[in-house]
């Protein structure tokens, strides 16, 4: 089932698309930052691609000019690159990542956040995803803080939802309150079949999996479909405390992923 020739060829082709569209990006840090997000979205586009991968999305993102918190569940790193290809947004990560070999970098030059997982750092944290609001960027919050299995939703950690309680500066440089939308990932399909959940892990990363021999799963399989659901967006007002919202936002997520797991998805609106 999984093909090492395959699986190298992608990674391969990924090296060699990485490399290609570095030095444009760089060019573009310095000379047109707001065009990063577009450039970035094109990028894991062509990851997408290249590891043949194919994303069926359901509702919409809300891309309305003013910044907006994405929060999803989270199975592996794979859900960056689809997030990232339908995303104009910046993805939250915990410190670690920065460190990691070549993902790091690619990491820390996409001006990804990193954040500390630490008790007392909640308010540090929270002032710089404000800042990033303030610029009029769209972030995008893993809100498990780790990644599972795949075949359920870790409860969130409320305190990432504290960004929802500040005041940013919207489109048009109005103070307003940051506007959270919950979004479902699951890993459904592998050549048309359905993906049973004993093969699941093979996609999900999590416990003490190696990333290398992870990859040569992920990457040498079939053509692996993955479901995407947009729910609609929410705002602290609507449930007067951050653990309310997340909690809201837990359930619909989990929701969610169950009925795509189980070949349900909602109706697209």
């Amino acid at each position: 089932m999984i093909s090492t020739p395959v699986a190298v060829l992608r990674f391969l082709g990924f090296v060699l698309w990485t490399l290609a569209l570095l030095p444009p990006f760089l060019v573009l840090r310095l000379v047109s930052r707001p065009r990063i997000p577009a450039y970035t979205r094109f990028y894991w586009k062509g990851v997408m691609l290249i590891i043949g991968y194919d994303a069926v999305v359901r509702g919409r993102p809300l891309e309305d000019g003013s910044p907006v918190l994405y929060v999803a569940n989270h199975a592996s790193y794979l859900d960056i690159i689809v997030l990232g290809s339908l995303l104009r947004g910046y993805f939250v990560a915990k410190n670690e990542v920065a460190g990691w070999a070549g993902f790091g970098f690619l990491a820390r030059i996409s001006r990804t956040v990193f954040i500390e997982r630490k008790p007392g750092a909640t308010a540090r944290e929270r002032n710089g995803l404000l800042d990033r609001f303030d610029l009029g960027e769209s972030l995008i919050l893993f809100a498990e803080g780790t990644s599972n299995d795949g075949n359920h939703v870790v409860p969130f950690k409320s305190s990432f939802f504290s960004v929802a309680e500040g005041e940013v500066r919207g489109a048009e440089g109005i103070p307003c309150t940051v506007t959270v939308q919950p979004v479902s990932v699951a890993y459904t399909k592998l050549d048309g079949l359905p993906i049973t959940r004993a093969l699941r892990p093979l996609l999900a990363w999590y416990g003490d999996m190696t990333l290398a021999g992870h990859m040569v799963g992920a990457l040498g399989l079939g053509r692996i479909t993955v479901e995407v659901e947009f729910h609609p967006p929410v705002s602290l007002a609507e449930f007067g405390s951050r653990k309310v919202l997340s909690a809201h936002c837990h359930k619909v997520i989990s929701h969610g992923l169950t009925r795509m797991l189980a070949g349900r998805p909602a109706a697209n609106p």
